[in-house]
C-alpha cells in the first residue's frame, strides 16, 4: 500500500505542484451518499483521500466534524461499515491513496489485527490516528508499518526540534502538519509561518509535509499550497455536506454535487499555488 501513495508524490512532484488532500466523513449522512462523495472525489482533483471514522468522543475535533460523526454513528455508520467504503471505492478507483483518520477506540475494539488485515484488504494505504502518540508506537503503528500501511503523524506548532525526531521516527507516508493549536476548523493561519514551519521539519525529514486545520477556500489553498507538498481540506468539506442536508438531516438532491463543486474549487487554487511560490 505504501507503493500507492509514494506513487502519488512522485506524480505530483514531476506535475510540479502540491496534492489536494480531502477529508470527509465516512457514513455522513448515509452510507450510499458518503460513498457518492467518496467516488466523486478523484474527478473534481482530490489527490488523497482522507476517510474519517466516526467515533462517539472526538477530543481533536471541531463541532462541524463532530457532528458529522454523530450524523453517521446515529445512521447506522460503524468502523466495518466504513471499511466497506473503501472498498467499495476500490471497485473503481485503484489509484487514488485513501488515509483512514480518527481514534483509537474504535480500532481497539474492532481488533488490532483484524483492523490491519481488513483495511488493507479494502485498499486502505495510511492511518492517522490522532490520539495515540510515538510512545505508543507498539499499540497500532509499529504493526501497521510491518503490514505495508503508512502510519502518518501529526506535527504542530508545539512541536519542536528536540521533540520531532521522536514523532519523525515511525513515520511514513507524509507528515501531517497541524498549522495551529485548537480543535479542527479553526482560523487560518499565517501562510509565512506555515512556510517556516514547513522548511523546519523538512530539516528533520525527506518526507512530503501537507499542511492543514484551517484551510476553506481556493484561496487559502492557494496560499498554503505556496510552500507545502500538500493542502488537506476537511472542516469546509464537511460543513458542505451539512449544508446541503435536508431538514430531518438527510442528504439533498445535490449533497455530492455540491462537495464535487468545492472541491473543484479547492483543486483550482492548489494547482495555482507554485506560481504563487515563483512570484
Amino acid at each position: 500500500m505504501t507503493a500507492r501513495m509514494d506513487a502519488r508524490f512522485a506524480k505530483l512532484k514531476a506535475e510540479g505542484r502540491p496534492a489536494l488532500v480531502t477529508y470527509f466523513m465516512g457514513g455522513d449522512p448515509d452510507f450510499a451518499t458518503s460513498l457518492g462523495i467518496m467516488k466523486a472525489l478523484p474527478e473534481a482533483g482530490s489527490d488523497i483521500i482522507e476517510l474519517g471514522m466516526p467515533f462517539s468522543d472526538p477530543m481533536a475535533d471541531g463541532p462541524t466534524i463532530q457532528l458529522a460523526g454523530q450524523r453517521a454513528l446515529k445512521g447506522g455508520q460503524t468502523l466495518a461499515k466504513t471499511i466497506d467504503l473503501a472498498r467499495e471505492f476500490r471497485k473503481v478507483d485503484q489509484d487514488t491513496p485513501i488515509v483512514m483518520m480518527g481514534y483509537y477506540n474504535p480500532i481497539y475494539v474492532y481488533g488490532v489485527e483484524k483492523f490491519l488485515d481488513d483495511a488493507l484488504a479494502a485498499g486502505i494505504d495510511g492511518l492517522i490516528v490522532v490520539d495515540l502518540p510515538p510512545e505508543m508506537d507498539d499499540e497500532l503503528c509499529i504493526p501497521a508499518l510491518e503490514k505495508g500501511v503508512n502510519f502518518i503523524r501529526l506535527a504542530t506548532p508545539t512541536t519542536d526540534d528536540k521533540r520531532l525526531p521522536t514523532v519523525l521516527k515511525n513515520t511514513s507516508g507524509f507528515v501531517y502538519y497541524v498549522s495551529m493549536n485548537g480543535i479542527t476548523g479553526s482560523a487560518l493561519p499565517d501562510p509565512s509561518l506555515v512556510s517556516g514551519a514547513v522548511a523546519r521539519i523538512k530539516g528533520h525529514t525527506d518526507l512530503p509535509v501537507c499542511v492543514g486545520f484551517g484551510v476553506k477556500t481556493a484561496e487559502h489553498a492557494k496560499a498554503i499550497g505556496a510552500s507545502a507538498d500538500g493542502v488537506v481540506v476537511g472542516t469546509a468539506i464537511v460543513a458542505q455536506v451539512a449544508g446541503s442536508l435536508t431538514s430531518e438531516g438527510a442528504a439533498g438532491p445535490d449533497t455530492v454535487a455540491s462537495v464535487a463543486t468545492l472541491v473543484k474549487g479547492l483543486a483550482t487554487g492548489v494547482r495555482a499555488a507554485r506560481l504563487v511560490a515563483a512570484e
